[in-house]
């Protein structure tokens, strides 16, 4: 027996308002900061923007201009891609900000120095570097999560600083080279600073006294 036509109206109204409901809650904004000209570009975007292609993200995503000197350490929950020239802006944008998915590309055809950063919490990295060599985008799964305290919120200590436990130093070396992107971790340090007295990052680390760091090298 066929259903009436205003029964059938209805049954395709609803089907319509759960596909708008499922579609809407799938779509998740991710952020894009891109450095230009001296000019700092923070932008959220619904959608993947092709790299380095920076009027097409202003035209596809919602962007703000930052100035360079109001630049804060934050924390990123959802996925984070930065457009860098130079280690020395993307140092200030990214140095110990928490972030666990993070991509990089490099825009820009110069040597990079090897010079280290900083980043807390941080769980997958993807690296681009098409604008200096045309290499396929490269993947590393850092950590998987799976350790409660990883999800753990970090608490302030200091202005622009945070504790993490869970820190990946990244060499910006590897944008020069043609090679696969490795890491190697170390876990259970008690003390960073200790252990790691290269590295001038550790002198002014707000370290917990009763926990413990995993720390991982990216190279």
């Amino acid at each position: 027996m066929a259903l009436p036509p205003r029964y059938c109206l209805f049954l395709l109204g609803m089907l319509g308002i759960f596909a708008l409901n499922y579609l809407t809650q799938g779509q998740t904004n991710s952020t894009l900061i891109f450095t230009k000209e001296n000019t700092i570009r923070n932008c959220s975007c619904s959608a993947d923007i092709r790299d380095c292609d920076y009027s097409l993200a202003n035209l596809m995503c919602s962007c703000k201009t930052v100035l360079p000197f109001a630049v804060e350490q934050a924390s990123y929950d959802g996925r984070l891609t930065i457009w860098f020239t130079d280690t020395f802006t993307l140092g200030r944008l990214l140095n110990f900000t928490l972030v666990q998915d993070l991509k990089l590309s490099l825009c820009s055809t110069n040597t990079l120095p090897t010079e280290y950063l900083a980043i807390c919490g941080l769980k997958r990295l993807r690296i681009s570097t098409e604008a200096k060599q045309p290499f396929p985008e490269q993947s590393l799964l850092i950590h998987s999560g799976g350790n409660s305290d990883f999800k753990e919120k970090p608490t302030s200590l200091h202005r622009g600083w945070q504790t993490c436990l869970y820190v990946s130093f990244l060499d910006m070396a590897l944008f020069n080279r043609g090679s696969s992107l490795k890491s190697y971790s170390i876990e259970n340090v008690a003390s960073t600073a200790n252990n790691f007295p290269g590295f001038s990052y550790f002198k002014s680390f707000p370290g917990s006294s009763n926990k413990s760091y995993v720390v991982t090298f990216i190279y």
